[in-house]
């Protein structure tokens, strides 16, 4: 019995069609023959192989995300990091630089710092909004170019097609990488600047805004140029990098609505930081759509949609406790990492402890991310948590 259950030879029709792709789970991949085990490749995608190199789920959800970024490859990964992780191995031997902006994802230069630091290969950081700053970090060593589009937490928007340009004239030899997370291929397509043409290649957090709901850790690496595809394909494939299937399947039922989701997370959060900035207790609101924050004509240049982030500066003479009161008092928004979900979230920062290159910002930092909560009950929530960051203040404070 347990063999005719294993081995039974039943075969349901092919003929089955529905909204969601369907989800094929497998380590093992069968073959009819010893010649077909030794023919088929998974690199070109044309075949199955082994589990960790694709199924028609991962092989669907990459097609999708191919066309979303205007590329032509697209890699899985378990998380965000993960596929910046793996570009870094793939692309990087002892003795290359890499450069990155000094406002990047903050585990990403960790990477730098500690990882590839002990393969000898070195880093070198830049400020985004500083063309001088990029050309001057560039040397012949330089392999690998990273491009975060706006930065981490300070929202700095820079010149892309400058910075792009610029690395095309004086590092040659080097691959540029977007950090495509903010944009998730809707804010802008980053293969097509103009006469620069674009990057080489994308990382998107499919945690973020392809997922939606809080739930899935993944990321992507997307690209136009086969080489270097191969390049990537073949690093992932021997770090043993996967992704569970229905974690697939999760992004996958995301997909539809991502386009949505962010444009509806976009203009509640343009609504909450012109309110933040009517605000005293703020003396800066960072936010790419807003005239005053830096870089803005270059956001207005190259896109529309500004994705669902804000961040605001509380006024320094408020003290850090202060401030983490005035988080700890928000009920709407949760204290959490991440965005993109449906929930909104608050965390502090301390700039001059992210940053390496001098920074202007000098009071705490606050990342608001915003979620599907309607407009008015978070702006409300954010009120009554100011007012108790006024009670906390002393004399010199008000």
């Amino acid at each position: 019995m347990p063999t005719s259950l294993i081995h039974h030879p039943y075969t349901p029709p092919a003929d089955f069609e529905a909204v969601p792709p369907g989800v094929f789970k497998a380590s093992s991949v069968l073959f009819p023959n010893v010649a077909a085990l030794r023919e088929r490749r998974w690199d070109d995608k044309s075949a199955y192989t082994y589990g960790l190199h694709g199924t028609p789920t991962t092989f669907t959800l990459e097609a999708r995300l191919a066309t979303l970024e205007g590329a032509r490859h697209v890699l899985l990964a378990p998380s965000g990091l993960a596929a910046i992780t793996l570009v870094d191995m793939a692309l990087l031997k002892a003795g290359d630089e890499v450069v990155l902006p000094d406002n990047v994802y903050g585990p990403s230069l960790s990477f730098a710092a500690h990882e590839l630091v002990q393969w000898d290969i070195a880093h070198r950081l830049y400020d985004p909004m500083a063309l001088p700053s990029l050309a001057a970090a560039l040397t012949p060593a330089t392999r690998l170019v990273w491009l975060e589009v706006p930065g981490s937490v300070t929202l700095e928007f820079p010149d892309l097609r400058a910075l792009v340009r610029c690395v095309r004239e004086r590092a040659p030899q080097a691959v540029i990488a977007l950090d495509n997370t903010w944009g998730a291929g809707l804010a802008f397509n980053a293969f097509e600047l103009g006469e620069e043409g674009g990057v080489d290649l994308t990382v998107h957090a499919l945690t973020k805004y392809p997922s939606g709901g809080a739930d899935v850790l993944m990321g992507s690496i997307a690209c136009l140029d086969d080489a270097l595809y191969q390049r990537l394909a073949w690093c992932h494939s021997r770090s043993g990098v996967g992704v569970g299937m229905n974690d697939v399947e999760a992004v996958l039922r995301g997909l539809p609505s991502l386009a949505l989701r962010y444009a509806a997370q976009d203009a509640a959060c343009r609504r909450i930081a012109a309110w933040c900035c009517t605000q005293k207790t703020f003396v800066r609101v960072l936010h790419p759509a807003l005239p005053e924050a830096p870089g803005h004509a270059h956001w207005a240049a190259l896109c529309q949609a500004a994705a669902g982030l804000v961040t605001v500066e509380i006024d320094p003479r408020f003290s850090q406790a202060q401030t983490d009161a005035f988080v700890d008092a928000l009920r709407l928004f949760r204290i959490g990492w991440s965005w993109g979900g449906p929930v909104s979230l608050a965390v502090p920062y301390q700039a001059a402890q992210m940053r390496r290159l001098p920074t202007p910002y000098r009071g705490t930092l606050v990342r608001l991310c915003i979620g599907l909560e309607s407009v008015e009950d978070l702006i409300a929530d954010l009120t009554q948590a100011l007012a108790v960051l006024q009670s906390l203040a002393g004399p010199e404070t008000l």
